[in-house]
């Protein structure tokens, strides 16, 4: 029984782990970053790079992210530019206070 209480525990930490990836990546895109992807030859996304507004690569962003986001309307891409968030986006993040 113990080892089911551990095992549920670990799940919710790398849940929350993974909402504030996202929450991180969303306030990001508020700010003014983008999202850049790299297509391979069948036109399907093959890496994805989240870039500051200053142009620093934010760690950490990766394909799962990427989808999930999409998934959620938080993030779209208009001319075959990079992706920005949305408005949706700008709904679903939360606030937090500016470290500047």
């Amino acid at each position: 029984m113990r080892h089911l209480e551990c095992h549920s525990v670990l799940l919710r930490v790398q849940e929350d782990a993974r909402r504030c990836g996202e929450q991180r990546i969303l306030h990001l895109l508020a700010q003014g970053g983008r999202i850049e992807i790299e297509k391979n030859e069948s036109r399907k996304v093959a890496a994805v790079q989240c870039l500051t507004r200053d142009g620093w690569r934010c760690p950490g962003f990766d394909l799962e992210l990427f989808r999930k986001l999409r998934r959620k309307k938080a993030v779209s891409s208009t001319d075959g530019g990079p992706y920005r968030i949305t408005r949706r986006g700008l709904q679903l993040v939360r606030a937090e206070l500016d470290n500047r």
